[in-house]
C-alpha cells in the first residue's frame, strides 16, 4: 500500500519550520524595524523618523504607544492611564454577537450596533468569535469590530477567540465549524499517530489560519485526561494516557504560539483546559449540566489527571482554563479543595497552579461561572427546556450573590471571567469593597501583555484577500488530508482489506455519500445481495437522557453497546444475511463496545474524524492507517458501569486494549 499524497514528508517540515519560530523572549518592541500600522480613525505620530499609532489621541507619544517599549513597560504604563470601568471591561470575555444569529451565530456577520456599547460603554476587549463565513468574509467582520475599539478613547485593540475550527465534530460551546480551513481528525486521531511533529505541523497551519482571519487566542487544547468512556467530550482529547497527553499538548501549544518557549509575536494564544478532572465525570454526565457538577477523585488521581498538563505548561501557554465540576475527595499538597467549581478553587489555581507549578499567564474561567442557575437550568422540561440564556455552571456557589463570585474567582487567581459580559457587577464588587483596584491591575497588566506582545496595538488589522489566500494554500490541506487517512486504526481485518477495486467494484453502502465511492472508482448498488461487499460507516452508540438540558440535548450520554434497532447495528445484520463481506468504519467519538461486531464485520476500521474519500482511501490500499488506540475499548457496558470514572483503562478484560492496531 502507498500514499496517495506525495511530498508528506516535505509538508511535515515547512509545517514544523513554521511551528518553530523566533523565540518569545524576542520582543516585539526590541524589533530595529519599523512596524506596519494600521489606521481607521486614529493617526500617526512621527518621532525621530519612526511612526507609531496616536491611540489616545493628545497628540503626543505616550508609553503604552511606543512599540520600542516591552509588552510588560507598555501594559503597567496603560494601567495607570485607565479608568476603573476600563479595567472592569479587560476581565470579562463576551461574546460577538451575530446579525439575527443565536449566542454569536450568524450567516451574515457581526451586529456592529450591539457590539458598539459592548467595546466603547463596557469597554470589553476580550470576545469569542462563533462565526463560520469564507476566508475573506471573517477577515473583514475582524476588521469591523477593530475599527469600534480603535476608535476608543485609549484605542485598546480587541481580542478575539475561538473554539477548535478545525476538526469534525461541533458542539456549540465545544467547538466549531469554520469555511475553507483546513480539516484535520479530533485529537483523538492525532492521539493514534502519537507523533508530537505531527501536532506541530498542525498547529503551525491553524496558527496561520487563525491569525489571517483576525483570530488570535485558541480557547484549546483539551488536554483533559479520558477516564470515563461515557463522557461526552472525549473526542476533544489526546485520549487516557498522561504522558502522551502531555507530550501531544506541549506540541499543540509550541506550534498554536509560534514557539516552544512561551508566545511569538505572529502566535495565537492557547488556553489549555480543563484544569484539572474534568475527565472523570461519573456516568460520563457533563458539568455544564446541573446534574453533572461534580466529580470524585483521589489525590493521586488528580496527580495523574494535572501531569496531562505538564507538557502545555512546559511550553509556556498563554493561558490555563479551570474545568467546571466541584472536584471532591482529593487533597494536594495535604489541602483539600473547596466545595466550589474548580474556577473559584484557590487550592487548585493559586496553590497548585500558579505557586507549586510556576503558571504566569493569564487564568480565563469556563463559560457561564457567574451566572444565575434558574429553573430551566436545574430542571429544565419539554414544556420550558434550558435555552442559551439560562446557561450557568455556578456550582457550589449557587447562594452568593453574582458580585460576590466574581470577588470569589479573583480571590481563587482568576483573571478573567468567560461568558459574561457583566461589568457592572464586577464594577459592584469593587465597590462594595470585596475586590481592590490593585487586584484588578494585576490581571489586566497579564491581559494586556499579551495585546502588546501580538502587536496588535500596532496593527489588529488583517488582509481579507491574504486571507482567503493563505487559507486556501493546498499543501496544508493536503498534509491534513493525510492526517486523515493515517489517523485511521484497523482494528481487524479477516484478510479483506485492502479491496481490490478490479475484483470487488459494486459497493453497497450505509453511512456514506455515494458520490464518494463513485469518485472513488466504486459502483454503488442498491442492496446487499447485488454487492461485491459492503462498507458501513457509523457513529458511536448514544442515547439522550437529558433532552431538555442544552448541553445534555446536544453530547452524548449512556450506552457504548451496539443494540438491535441501532440503524448501523441494522445494516451490517443486513449485509451479513446477504452473505457479503462488510467493513465497519466507525466514528470513535467514545470508546465503543463492539463486541458484538467483531464477529458479523470482516474488517473494522474505526476513525476519530474522516472524510468519506479518507475511509475509502484506506479500504481500497491507497493510503495505510498506521493509528493505535487511544484508548481501550470496553468488553461490555457492564465492564463499563463498575470501572473507576477518575482511573484510565481500568475495565475488566477490555476487548481491545489502548494501543491495538492492525
Amino acid at each position: 500500500m502507498t500514499n496517495a499524497l506525495p511530498g508528506t514528508g516535505a509538508l511535515l517540515g515547512l509545517a514544523l519550520a513554521a511551528a518553530v519560530a523566533a523565540p518569545a523572549g524576542a520582543d516585539r518592541a526590541a524589533a530595529p524595524r519599523q512596524p506596519e500600522l494600521g489606521l481607521r480613525s486614529k493617526t500617526v505620530i512621527t518621532v525621530q523618523g519612526l511612526r507609531f499609532r496616536d491611540l489616545d489621541g493628545d497628540g503626543r507619544l505616550t508609553p503604552y504607544e511606543d512599540w520600542r517599549l516591552s509588552p510588560a513597560a507598555r501594559a503597567a504604563d496603560l494601567v495607570r492611564r485607565m479608568t476603573l470601568a476600563e479595567k472592569a471591561g479587560q476581565l470579562v470575555h463576551g461574546t460577538l454577537p451575530g446579525l439575527g444569529g443565536v449566542v454569536g451565530q450568524s450567516a451574515a456577520g457581526y451586529d456592529l450596533a450591539a457590539a458598539t456599547p459592548l467595546i466603547r460603554e463596557r469597554h470589553i476587549t476580550s470576545f469569542i468569535t462563533r462565526l463560520s463565513l469564507p476566508p475573506a468574509q471573517m477577515a473583514e467582520q475582524a476588521n469591523a469590530v477593530q475599527a469600534l475599539a480603535e476608535a476608543g478613547r485609549l484605542g485598546i485593540p480587541l481580542t478575539i477567540s475561538a473554539d477548535p475550527r478545525n476538526h469534525f465534530h461541533h458542539v456549540l460551546g465545544a467547538g466549531e465549524s469554520a469555511a475553507g480551513v483546513t480539516q484535520w481528525p479530533e485529537l483523538l486521531g492525532f492521539a493514534a499517530l502519537g507523533d508530537p511533529a505531527r501536532v506541530s505541523a498542525f498547529a503551525a497551519i491553524a496558527r496561520a489560519e487563525y491569525r489571517a482571519v483576525g483570530i488570535h487566542q485558541a480557547l484549546s487544547p483539551q488536554v483533559d485526561l479520558a477516564t470515563e468512556p461515557r463522557w461526552g467530550r472525549i473526542t476533544g482529547t489526546f485520549g487516557a494516557d498522561a504522558d502522551l497527553s502531555s507530550r501531544l499538548g506541549g506540541a499543540y501549544v509550541a506550534g498554536f504560539q509560534g514557539s516552544p518557549r512561551g508566545l511569538a509575536p505572529d502566535g495565537v494564544m492557547t488556553v489549555v483546559k480543563h484544569w484539572a478532572g474534568y475527565g472523570a465525570q461519573p456516568e460520563g454526565f457533563d458539568a455544564h449540566n446541573y446534574y453533572g457538577r461534580t466529580a470524585r477523585l483521589s489525590t493521586a488521581q488528580l496527580e495523574r489527571h494535572i501531569a496531562a498538563f505538564n507538557g502545555a505548561l512546559a511550553a509556556g501557554t498563554g493561558g490555563v482554563m479551570p474545568t467546571y465540576p466541584i472536584i471532591v475527595g482529593p487533597r494536594p499538597g495535604g489541602k483539600a479543595l473547596e466545595p466550589y467549581g474548580a474556577g473559584y478553587s484557590k487550592v487548585l489555581l493559586t496553590d497548585v497552579l500558579r505557586r507549586r507549578l510556576g503558571f504566569t499567564g493569564i487564568l480565563l474561567s469556563d463559560w457561564g461561572i457567574t451566572s444565575d442557575c434558574t429553573q430551566r437550568c436545574l430542571a429544565p422540561t419539554a414544556e420550558a427546556p434550558q435555552r442559551p440564556q439560562d446557561i450557568s455552571t455556578a456550582w457550589g456557589v449557587e447562594s452568593l450573590t453574582v458580585p460576590q463570585r466574581f470577588a470569589l474567582g479573583l480571590a481563587a487567581g482568576l483573571d478573567q471571567f468567560g461568558g459574561t459580559q457583566d461589568t457592572a457587577a464586577l464594577l459592584a464588587a469593587v465597590q462594595a469593597g470585596g475586590v481592590s483596584e490593585a487586584r484588578l491591575d494585576q490581571s489586566v497588566r497579564r491581559i494586556l501583555a499579551v495585546k502588546f506582545r501580538q502587536g496588535l496595538f500596532e496593527n489588529p488589522y488583517v488582509d481579507p484577500a491574504a486571507a482567503a489566500a493563505a487559507i486556501a494554500a493546498p499543501a496544508g490541506h493536503a498534509l491534513a488530508a493525510q492526517t486523515q487517512r493515517e489517523a485511521q486504526v484497523l482494528l481487524t481485518n479477516r484478510g479483506l482489506l485492502p479491496l481490490d477495486p478490479a475484483q470487488r467494484r459494486k459497493v453497497w453502502l450505509f453511512g456514506m455519500a455515494p458520490a464518494a465511492a463513485t469518485a472513488a472508482g466504486l459502483t454503488v448498488v442498491a442492496t446487499p445481495a447485488e454487492a461485491d461487499f459492503a462498507l458501513i460507516r457509523a457513529e458511536s452508540p448514544a442515547e439522550l437522557l437529558h433532552p431538555h438540558h442544552f448541553f445534555g440535548g446536544r453530547q452524548k450520554e449512556g450506552r457504548l453497546d451496539f443494540r438491535d434497532g441501532d440503524p448501523a447495528y441494522e445494516a451490517l445484520k443486513q449485509a451479513r444475511a446477504a452473505g457479503r463481506p462488510v467493513v465497519f468504519a466507525p466514528f470513535l467519538d467514545r470508546p465503543a463496545v463492539l463486541t458484538n461486531v467483531v464477529d458479523q464485520a470482516d474488517a473494522i476500521l474505526a476513525n476519530f474524524g474522516a472524510s468519506d474519500a479518507a475511509v475509502l482511501d484506506v479500504v481500497l490500499g491507497r493510503a495505510r492507517a498506521r493509528g493505535r488506540l487511544p484508548f481501550e475499548l470496553p468488553r461490555s457496558m457492564a465492564a463499563v458501569v463498575a470501572q473507576d470514572p477518575a482511573e484510565p483503562d481500568d475495565s475488566r478484560d477490555p476487548l481491545f486494549p489502548r494501543g491495538a492496531g492492525l
